[in-house]
């Protein structure tokens, strides 16, 4: 039996950070991982969808080329290619991962763990203990009871981006939620005739509702059938593929295609983590933990999405720091948690739909962080031409002082931003 000071169970961003975090702070550490390191966001979230993204706006692009007196000829793409350089990416920043768990001196453990004691960690016969062990698991797709949903052609999000590489002609994709835009937006983007079927009675359900508004006249506009307030019945099988059949506003609908996404979600995972009479408190799968992130048995904790709320990789990341912090007695340096108690002029939050999004938003965080006031991120001057103008922009919005309304204006980014 080996023994550590702290046992990582998932080696997603949750768990390699806190793994990392854990070594530098002395702790002998051990990160076990089932299968690749990286968790969701590097194999079958963010990372490939990116890069999948990337390509498939570079390759629609081209459409627009002769309103820039450009021209190409004869563009196509490959799609096993664009798939293998999705997979190319993966693996530089899997084997990054790897090589900082190794420079912090990390031991990596291969294999199915299993929580058989509050201190013991099991994989196949080999047992293992630790004081303190960090759970990361991560989550799975939710599959929804649907008849049909184990016909071939029905694929979840972990299929569809780890999988063979399919050149979708026709695809529905039951969910409109954030995996289920982008997917749309990849496929799209080649050429494909998508079809979103959700649930709820817009996109993107969380975000504001000028959000899924928005986005779903974007979508329209590339192409691309939208559906919302719809509910999926059955998925039947047909000479050319699977058949959706729906009900919207009342009305009976069936959507053939050559494949189905189902992005409705993710479930957290611990199946088999717990044998009978070994788990902790629990709530829809859900790990319920305190707020120093450890769960009902003490020197256990759990950080991700495995405990519920926004599943973001930087959310865990930040959660799985702060939770070996605890482990050594220390206050986290940042606090993943932060909400404001009442309603002033601080900025509580921002949403983004805008070109650059990703890069715009961090200038909010130290803002937020500090509890700074809209007026007060005015008195910052941003360069012209810039992306960075939108935010300005908005601001200025908020108090209607805004001179950029003008038709001409118009090609500035749209940012909306919730104050």
């Amino acid at each position: 039996m080996k023994q550590y000071d702290l046992i990582v169970i998932g080696g997603g961003p949750g768990g390699y950070v806190a793994a990392i975090r854990g070594a530098q702070c002395g702790m002998k550490t051990a990160l076990v991982e089932r299968d690749k390191l990286g968790g969701t966001c590097l194999n079958r979230g963010c990372i490939p969808t990116k890069t999948l993204l990337h390509a498939a706006e570079a390759y629609a692009g081209c459409a627009h080329f002769e309103t820039l007196g450009l021209s190409a000829r004869n563009v196509s793409y490959d799609i096993e290619k664009v798939h293998a350089h999705k997979a190319e990416v993966s693996e530089t920043l899997r084997n990054g991962v790897a090589g900082l768990l190794k420079s912090n001196g990390v031991e990596l453990l291969s294999g199915v763990a299993a929580l058989t004691a509050p201190d013991t960690v099991t994989i196949g016969d080999t047992r293992y203990t630790a004081k303190h062990i960090l759970i990361a698991t991560g989550s799975v797709p939710a599959r929804p009871p649907i008849p049909g949903l184990d016909l071939p052609g029905v694929v979840t999000s972990d299929d569809i981006l780890e999988g063979p590489a399919q050149d979708y002609r026709f695809l529905v994709i039951i969910g409109g939620g954030v995996i289920g835009v982008e997917m749309a937006s990849v496929y799209a983007g080649f050429g494909c005739k998508v079809t979103v079927i959700e649930a709820l009675d817009r996109l993107l359900p969380p975000m504001d509702r000028e959000f899924g508004q928005s986005l779903q006249m974007l979508l329209k506009k590339r192409g691309v059938d939208v559906f919302c307030s719809a509910r999926v019945e059955k998925i039947e099988q047909t000479p050319s593929g699977p058949c959706c059949y729906f009900t919207h506003k009342d009305t009976r609908k069936t959507a053939e295609a050559q494949g189905v996404l189902v992005a409705i979600g993710r479930r957290p995972n611990t199946e088999g983590l717990f044998p009978p009479g070994t788990e902790p408190d629990m709530e829809r799968g859900f790990i319920q933990v305190n707020e120093r992130y450890e769960s009902s048995i003490p020197g256990v904790y759990a950080v991700g999405d495995v405990i519920g709320g926004i599943q973001l990789a930087h959310k865990a990341e930040a959660e799985g720091m702060a939770a070996v912090a605890y482990m050594c007695g220390k206050a986290p340096e940042t606090d993943p948690r932060l909400v404001p108690s009442t309603e002033t002029d601080k900025l509580l939050g921002v949403q983004m739909m805008c070109g650059r999004a990703t890069d715009l938003v961090s200038e909010f965080t130290g803002a937020i962080l500090n509890g700074a006031t809209h007026k007060q991120l005015l008195r910052g001057m941003r360069p012209h031409p810039s992306f960075c103008e939108g935010i300005s922009e908005a601001l200025e919005a908020v108090d209607g002082m805004s001179i950029h309304s003008a038709p001409a204006k118009r090609a500035l980014p749209q940012l909306q931003s919730t104050l």
